[in-house]
């Protein structure tokens, strides 16, 4: 297993451990969706590209850089979906009392 592809995984755990505790601590819907999208973006795009580079150069790499593709466009339009909704159910941001 090459170096690159064992930090790349590394960080993919990093990042999803880290969105979790994330999610756990922020206080409204918004912070948790940047939370989530921010994290959930950087691990799994980190592991697809261990993935890739485990794979060399196949077919299997063709099919995970489409699915990495895929991602990078469906995620962030996901989140927008869903906070476009919460605002316009009145769900209000958090505010730091003062």
């Amino acid at each position: 297993m090459s170096w690159a592809a064992v930090i790349f995984f590394i960080l993919g755990v990093f990042f999803a451990l880290t969105g979790h505790l994330g999610l756990l601590k922020a206080p409204d819907v918004y912070t948790r969706l940047q939370t989530s999208s921010t994290c959930s973006t950087t691990s799994v795009l980190s592991i697809l590209i261990a993935c890739m580079l485990l794979s060399g150069i196949s077919p299997f790499t063709g099919k995970v850089a489409a699915i990495t593709i895929f991602f990078i466009i469906t995620n962030p339009v996901a989140t927008h979906i869903i906070a476009r909704y919460a605002w316009e159910e009145g769900i209000v941001p958090w505010r730091r009392h003062q």
